[in-house]
């Protein structure tokens, strides 16, 4: 069962999907798809360190991890 990450759009309304390589993208079928639920748990648990501050962006911390 192939899950994905998915958050809401910043501007209107809809979602957004995980495609990789630090890019989403509003097209479905592009989005990219893992095979057990803890690899994309992980992917959305992503924390970014900048000026010695790490936290969570926001397009991750109000990401969700659903499955097809």
């Amino acid at each position: 069962m192939p899950y994905h990450v998915k958050t809401p759009k910043a501007l209107g309304t809809g979602d957004v999907y995980w495609k990789e390589n630090n890019t989403w993208t509003d097209v479905y079928a592009d989005r990219k798809q893992y095979s057990t639920k803890s690899a994309a748990d992980a992917v959305k648990a992503t924390t970014v360190t900048f000026n010695g501050i790490t936290y969570q962006p926001d397009w991750f911390k109000n990401a969700t991890v659903v499955t097809e």
